[in-house]
């Protein structure tokens, strides 16, 4: 049977192409090769295709655009998306569209055998079942690329997050994301919503852990007027508001048992009730859960339903801290830094020094507080952020606010400019700083807070005392 399975290599390289052809053919394809997509196209039909590797950048039309032709045309066909240029957005975009992989350049022979051998047990077990087609893909658009900015990197550890990611979002089961606070477990979240067939339908985002024990059922299922004091109608809970979409649950561990059971019954019975009522209603939602704690840990304490952990981890994806995905510190910084530049202004530079302060820092905040520690400086900066502007606990200096007596925070360096200023005095150091954060966080306080590392109540002091509300509202 093994004779009977046809492999194709797409590839403008020769070297490459040639590289992986004779490996297949040594692992007992029968190999064509193509050195364009135009050239892959003309032979579709030439066989029923069982595996075929493509590289991504081909010159005339890419790789995805070959992925789309050959998976509506051959859709039992195993694709693997090959790139020199591989990253985490490529790797989630390749898989969710229906690719079989996504092998990074430069690889060896033990990946391309690696591939070659599973493939073939799965094409052999096609074959048995009378060409049952993948059904992952059939309802999107591979020629359509979709990048999520937020899904930064290169690091082999974020690629294969990424492409389980892909793959997850095609299918229909829960989801459960675990990884240590800031590692961007709703932005993957996300990312596995756009990517399913549940994409034009509601992502509604619940933080379990900022909702009160007493209040959580009414929040998630809804409730009917007189049930509780305050109920004064039906309302419906969030629940209801994702039906056809899909709900995240954040720190799901935070919930209470009692709390538990319910949930357990609305993933198992795909129904819910409000509180106060007799009735129960179908609601189709798909679930995606996440902690930061460490969830066998908890079941084992008591604390968290095992019952509910099996229902939850259908799919389980875990998120690298950003400690061990240190190559992507550098492209992640360059994009926070790029989005605080306003349209048409220079883009903001790190000095050597300032980068290797970040990439060699530990992260215990991960992507969240790197984002801050970058957000903080280029707000401080004037063009280049240098050591001197990144928070004292990344680079181990002292804060800029202790500099020595006669010298500037920015150690001696001109401050950012203010039109019509020559140096400004502290108040309109302080406004530009407020002012740039939330023009970030699009107005968002306590984001600002957060970034500036003060509560909100101070942030709200400083926004009234410079008139900054009235600024934002004019820019806006």
């Amino acid at each position: 049977m093994t004779e009977n399975l046809n492999a194709l290599v797409i590839d403008d390289e020769p070297r490459v192409r040639q590289f992986m052809a004779a490996a297949l053919r040594e692992d007992g394809w029968s190999v064509s090769e193509a050195a364009t997509a135009e050239g892959a196209f003309e032979i579709l039909h030439l066989h029923e295709w069982s595996l075929v590797f493509c590289d991504v950048q081909l010159g005339g039309a890419n790789g995805f655009a070959v992925l789309g032709r050959f998976a509506k045309e051959q859709p039992g066909v195993q694709f693997v998306l090959i790139t020199g240029h591989g990253t985490a957005a490529g790797a989630l975009d390749a898989t969710a569209f229906g690719a079989y992989d996504y092998l990074l350049k430069p690889f060896g022979l033990d990946a391309v055998l690696s591939l070659s051998r599973a493939a073939r047990e799965r094409a052999k077990s096609r074959l048995a079942r009378s060409g049952e087609a993948r059904q992952a893909g059939k309802d999107t658009n591979p020629a359509a690329y979709v990048s999520d900015i937020e899904l930064i990197g290169t690091s082999a550890a974020f690629v294969g997050v990424m492409k389980l990611v892909g793959k997850v979002a095609a299918t229909n089961l829960p989801v459960f994301i675990t990884g240590e606070s800031g590692t961007g477990k709703e932005v993957v979240a996300r990312a596995v919503h756009r990517r399913s067939r549940r994409a034009e339908r509601p992502f509604v985002g619940v933080n379990c852990g900022a909702l009160p024990a007493e209040l959580i059922e009414s929040e998630l299922f809804g409730h009917v007027r007189g049930s509780f004091t305050g109920a004064d109608r039906d309302r419906a809970g969030l629940w209801e508001e994702a039906n056809g979409g899909t709900i995240f649950l954040d720190e799901i561990t935070e919930t209470s048992p009692a709390f538990q059971v319910k949930l357990l019954r609305a993933l198992q019975e795909g129904e819910i009730r409000r509180v106060g009522s007799n009735r129960t209603q179908k609601v189709d939602v798909r679930v995606i859960a996440a902690a930061n704690r460490d969830v066998k840990a908890e079941v084992e304490q008591g604390r968290f339903r095992q019952d509910l952990l099996y229902r939850l981890n259908a799919a389980a994806i875990h998120l690298p801290p950003l400690r061990e995905r240190r190559e992507d510190i550098r492209p992640l910084a360059e994009h926070f830094a790029a989005k605080m530049c306003e349209p048409g202004e220079l883009p903001v530079a790190f000095s050597p020094e300032a980068m290797q302060q970040l990439e060699s820092y530990t992260w215990p905040g991960n992507v969240r507080e790197l984002e801050n520690a970058v957000v903080r400086a280029v707000a401080l900066c004037d063009h280049v952020v240098r050591s001197e502007d990144l928070p004292s606990h990344v680079t181990g200096k002292r804060d800029a606010a202790q500099a020595p007596e006669g010298r500037t925070p920015n150690d001696a360096r001109e401050p950012p400019a203010i039109p019509g200023s020559a140096l400004p005095n502290l108040a309109e150091w302080e406004k530009t700083l407020v002012v740039r954060v939330l023009s970030h966080t699009k107005g968002n306080k306590q984001a600002a807070a957060r970034i500036l590392d003060v509560d909100r109540k101070t942030i709200e002091r400083m926004i009234k005392r410079h008139g900054i509300d009235a600024i934002l509202a004019a820019a806006s």
